[in-house]
Order: C-alpha cells, then structure tokens, then sequence
C-alpha cells in the first residue's frame, strides 16, 4: 500500500525582490513498511521537501497524497532534548503535545524504553546520556505518538563517524521491529546505502528527482554488514556519478 505520493509538487520562496524556485514538478511515492532515503546536492531543497510532506508549509503547485495524515513522526538534524527535564519526561513530550498522555500511551512509551535499553536511564538528564543514547531517546520520543510515517531529517548529522555507525544500526534495527515507515534525507551517500530500500537522487536547486535506485542489499540484516558487502563501494561509486550529473546506470 501506498503510504505517501507526491504529485508534481513544486515550491516557491517569495521575497519582496525575488522568487527562489526551491522543488520543480517532483513526484515519488513511498510504500507501507519501505525505508527510502533522499539524497542530493549541498542546497538543493531535502529538507524543504520533508516540511511539505509535514505540512509546516505548502506546496505552490501539485499534491501531497498521504494514508495517515495525522499520523507522521518528525525526527530533527539534534536531538532536541530539553536538558531541564528527564529521558522519561521527554521521550511523554509529544503526547503532551497532542494531549494524549495518559495510562494507556505511557505505558507504551515505558514499554518502548525497557525495549531498546534506556528504561534504566529513564530519571536521568539529557547531558548525562552518551550522544548516540540521546538520538536513540529522540527516535523513542518520535514512536511514543505511534506516527505511521517517519520523516528524518538528517538525525545522525550531528554525531562522530563511529557512534554515527552505532546509531544507524540502532535507528534501523527499532525502525524495522516496529514495522514503520520511513523517509531519510541525508547529504551521505554511505548512509542512504546502508539504510535505504530504495534512494531517491535530486538535481541541483530547483530540486527535482533525477533518479531512483534500488540498492538491492535488503537480504543483509544490519548497515553495517552491508557497508561491507563487495557490491557497496560499485553502488557508492554509482550513487556519486548520478549526484555529478550521470543519470544512466552503467
């Protein structure tokens, strides 16, 4: 089933001198269980692209097409842990939010803790946390309001190269478990491999998609074996090609 569809969508910036053609006529879609990254050059729009599938703007002209409108978990380039309150406490932000914090929902969010190792940190502060726990406390915040679709903005951006690889490896394995949905932009080639069921590749600003590439690696079970899987470095060899222009597969 089709969870997300955009349809020509385009998005233009207006100043008061001028208009910044930002997303030109792109369409994709996203299917249930799928997890697509968006990859593309410095500038060109990704994460323009995840606010208009969020609906924090809107498009200027085509349609964005979604199963659950209501139902999409936002997951930011930091953390964005408030370091005043508790893990537990800030993993119930968004049903505080959304005024659905209640037995029910908290013992969901307690059960999401126990699941993926951070029940025992629960009364614990943010700044006391390792960089890679935190992120792992942002995505538990993020699946306590049960979103049916994950949009992720870059949320390993802010992370050294080997907890970056941990993280990813967690991100996955609890995105997988829980049977989400998830659409990644990422400026990381390695990344969008590792992750990734299919890749989108956009042009330059105005954003549009150039291609779409199956990695074809879905039989090995973490990104990191598949980082060393023979094919990776051919695929990331590809992968960089199309981002210089190269739109054909060799």
């Amino acid at each position: 089933m089709t969870v997300l569809e955009l349809k020509n969508i385009s998005k233009v910036f207006y100043s008061k001198t001028q208009q910044t053609v930002a997303v030109s006529n792109m369409s994709f879609d996203v299917n249930e269980g799928e997890f697509v990254a968006i990859i593309g050059p410095s500038g060109c729009g990704k994460t323009t692209i995840l606010s208009l599938i969020a609906g924090l703007i809107a498009p200027t002209e085509g349609e964005i097409v979604t199963q659950h409108a209501n139902a999409i978990g936002y997951m930011l380039q930091r953390d964005q842990l408030f370091e005043w309150r508790t893990i537990e406490k800030n993993v119930c932000l968004g049903l505080e939010i959304k005024h659905k914090l209640n037995a029910q929902t908290k013992e969901y969010a307690d059960e999401l803790l126990k699941k993926y190792g951070l029940w025992e940190f629960r009364k614990r502060y943010p700044q006391e946390l390792s960089g890679g726990m935190r992120q792992r406390a942002a995505l538990i915040r993020t699946l306590a309001t049960e979103p049916d679709l994950l949009l992720l903005d870059e949320p390993f951006s802010a992370l050294d190269f080997q907890t970056r690889l941990e993280v990813c490896d967690d991100v996955y394995s609890i995105i997988r478990k829980e049977s989400k949905t998830a659409l990644l932009v990422t400026h990381d080639i390695s990344e969008a491999l590792s992750l990734a069921d299919r890749v989108i590749v956009l042009t330059a600003r105005p954003a549009t998609v150039l291609t779409v590439h199956s990695p074809g690696l879905n039989g090995i079970e973490t990104p990191l074996k598949r980082r060393e899987s023979p094919d990776f470095s051919a695929q990331f060899e590809l992968l960089h090609r199309y981002l210089h222009g190269e739109k054909n597969e060799k």
